[in-house]
């Protein structure tokens, strides 16, 4: 695949950036896709190496080799098929995917593996610009009814896959926007609102009907965003439809259970993240929460934190500082020992290069403030011995904090969903269903089907977009019989 001895000849071709003074100003996407000769010699790169892992490196399993094989030759439309053939939007794996399938790039052994991530990116992006994506419908109507509770990637794929083969399929939203975790969850700077926009206009073109501002339950969490305006019961719901698809995020957030955590300023990431996604909108919002002119302080390393950062940076935060309780990881990690798996290392994001302070292995222990607001983090240095974390004596020390950010990840999707539907969980909270056999993706009530997080828990987009297409597959055969959607 690719130009025979590219591997040999080319360097990786990497995406350009803004510069961070720039784009700091607002929230536009900042990362340009590839020229159309970077991606061709990007494409050039791709080994004839036998086995490639890259495909089950991708839990969508993309046809990598193939799309880069013509991308070197210049067919880009034929790339956007192949492309389209594992994954419905690759504009948002194009984007915020951390990109696994490159971990597992054969050529990553010894060189710096294929730009995998920036080659979708500009297939999809050509593919927009050319007018290439249009919509599908069903040449014939089933008659049978789906409804699918959640608007994230997992819920809006599975929606995409059934409706292409003629089922009538309805998604509700509790929010005022379609998209779900991908609409309030991900800063308009690491992907601009349009690209989901646009997706929902063609997939209504195909036939799919959306409900916003509609809560499907009995109760919600009061922490949790939760902008509906109506509310359906799950029996209603498996009253009316033939098949009922689960399909929320894991939206229930790991709280800090310290002294001073009912201080003003101690917010969620989830409470603050999804406000500035309003504004951007359009939205006025009234008591906005904003890290303008503050020292902030954010609780967790991961890709929450590193939004929550980006986020503050761009409001004009004083100082902003990213604690992470375990210890740093290595700046590079033993090939030989994990290849072809995702790898442990230090990650630096582009919001992290944009102004932040990160330190690991700390823990908080409490929060000081006066006059009910917050002021002050006090922390102290912890050491891993046998799994186990202990804290450094005398390590204490205190960080200003005006804000502080909770992005300690999620614990589980939102338990009055799931006990609302009356679904079997798993030990961690989660709906329990399997993946495979002929209880594919079916929870243990009549009809109703989970997939995503509401199924396996915290996880990244890709893996929505598979879980919605393999339990779009599932849901077709308990409806037809059989079905011809792939897996």
């Amino acid at each position: 695949m690719g130009k025979v001895t590219g591997f040999m000849e080319f360097e990786r071709q990497e995406e350009a950036y803004l510069p961070p003074a720039t784009r700091v100003k607002n929230y536009k996407e900042f990362v340009l896709h590839l020229k159309n000769d970077a991606a061709k010699i990007q494409g050039a790169r791709c080994m004839d190496c036998g086995i490639p892992f890259c495909n089950t490196g991708c839990p969508v399993n993309n046809i990598i080799p193939d799309w880069n094989d013509l991308v070197y030759h210049g067919n880009y439309r034929a790339a956007l098929d192949v492309l389209h053939s594992t994954n419905n939007f690759p504009e948002f794996t194009g984007r915020i995917c951390p990109a696994p399938c490159e971990s597992a790039c054969t050529l990553g052994i010894h060189e710096d593996p294929v730009g995998i991530k920036s080659i979708e990116h500009f297939i999809i992006d050509k593919a927009w610009e050319n007018g290439w994506v249009l919509p599908q419908p069903a040449a014939v109507n089933t008659g049978k009814r789906v409804a699918i509770v959640g608007s994230g990637p997992a819920g809006l794929a599975a929606a995409q896959q059934l409706s292409r083969v003629g089922h009538a399929v309805t998604v509700f939203e509790k929010n005022d926007r379609i998209g779900g975790l991908l609409r309030y969850g991900i800063p308009d700077f690491k992907m601009e609102k349009s690209n989901i926009d646009r997706r929902i206009d063609q997939m209504k073109a195909e036939g799919v009907e959306f409900r916003t501002g509609v809560f499907v339950g009995n109760a919600f969490p009061a922490q949790i965003t939760n902008w509906s305006k109506e509310t359906v019961s799950p029996e209603q719901l498996q009253s009316e439809f033939d098949a009922v698809i689960i399909a929320g995020g894991a939206e229930l957030p790991r709280d800090l259970p310290v002294p001073g955590r009912e201080l003003k300023g101690v917010h969620f990431a989830m409470e603050f993240l999804p406000l500035q996604n309003k504004v951007n909108a359009g939205d006025k919002i009234k008591d906005q929460i904003m890290a303008t002119g503050k020292h902030v302080v954010v609780i967790g390393g991961g890709d929450t934190g590193s939004d929550c950062v980006g986020t503050s940076n761009r409001h004009g935060a004083v100082s902003v500082v990213q604690f992470e309780l375990m210890p740093r990881p290595p700046e590079m990690e033993n090939k030989s020992l994990v290849w072809p798996y995702w790898p442990t290392k230090l990650r630096t994001s582009s919001s992290h290069e944009e102004g932040c302070d990160r330190d690991w292995a700390v823990m908080t222990k409490r929060l000081e403030g006066s006059d009910g607001k917050v002021e002050k983090l006090i922390a102290a240095r912890v050491e891993w011995k046998d799994g186990k974390m202990q804290e450094i004596p005398n390590s204490e020390f205190e960080m200003k904090a005006d804000l502080v950010l909770l992005a300690m990840g999620f614990v589980s999707p939102v338990p009055q969903v799931l006990e609302s539907f009356g679904v079997d969980q798993d030990a961690r909270g989660n709906a329990k269903a399997m993946t495979d056999g002929e209880t594919c993706y079916k929870t243990s009530v009549d009809k109703v089907f989970a997939a995503g997080d509401m199924r396996r828990g915290q996880s990244l987009v890709v893996w929505a977009i598979r879980e919605g297409r393999q339990c779009a597959r599932a849901v077709d055969e308990f409806l037809m019989g059989t079905s011809l959607l792939p897996r």
